[in-house]
């Protein structure tokens, strides 16, 4: 099957973003293990000889799915980081970003994604790469309000490590079981510990 025109290549990957972006929600609400090409062909109301055109294999739909998942959420995380916004306002809006507003967010793909991780290499190098990114960026933004005086930490690296391992874990509850916490307490603690890596008040980082 070829493309006849720039139109139809256009539509096409309009077509497979499409079809990302359903393999995601499916993820969500099945599970990677318990996810099927057939189900996201009937989520995304196309049939199965059409994904399996653009995966070869229900493996690879999935380890699409979930780059395509990294992707969106770096792609949110560099508008935080590139923005001219001061390095404290930065830290607010990641702090909020990394945050999950409910049970069904992309924390369930993450989440999925971690555990798979164990045994697929691709997915390993797609969650590392979103890991590292975080901490890295995380890592620059408390470096940056360093240097302007707004942060006192002699240790920027190892404070984004130590902030990020807490939103992970608190996050990871949050998502997983329900009323072992609220999103309120996983706010306040976040920022209580940021604020304590960083020389601030919490109320500084509301």
């Amino acid at each position: 099957m070829g493309y006849g025109s720039g139109v139809t290549r256009r539509a096409a990957e309009i077509r497979l973003d499409a079809l990302l972006r359903t393999a995601c929600d499916v993820i969500v609400e099945r599970g990677l293990a318990n996810t099927r090409t057939a189900d996201v062909a009937e989520a995304a109301g196309v049939s199965q000889a059409l994904v399996f055109y653009h995966f070869a294999t229900k493996e690879r739909l999935l380890a699409q799915a979930f780059a395509y998942a990294v992707e969106q959420d770096l792609a949110r995380l560099d508008a935080v980081v590139r923005s001219t916004a001061p390095p404290l306002t930065k830290l607010r809006r990641m702090l909020r970003l990394y945050t999950p507003a409910g049970r069904s967010t992309s924390w369930s793909i993450w989440i999925e994604g971690w555990a798979e991780s164990l045994r697929t290499p691709e997915l390993e190098k797609a969650s590392r790469r979103l890991d590292l990114r975080w901490r890295q960026d995380l890592a620059k933004v408390i470096s940056d309000g360093v240097a302007d005086g707004t942060f006192e930490c002699a240790d920027p690296a190892g404070a984004a490590w130590r902030i990020n391992a807490v939103m992970d874990g608190l996050a990871v509850q949050l998502a997983v079981h329900e009323r072992v916490l609220t999103r309120r307490q996983l706010t306040e603690w976040i920022r209580l510990v940021a604020a304590r890596e960083l020389g601030l008040e919490p109320a500084q980082l509301d």
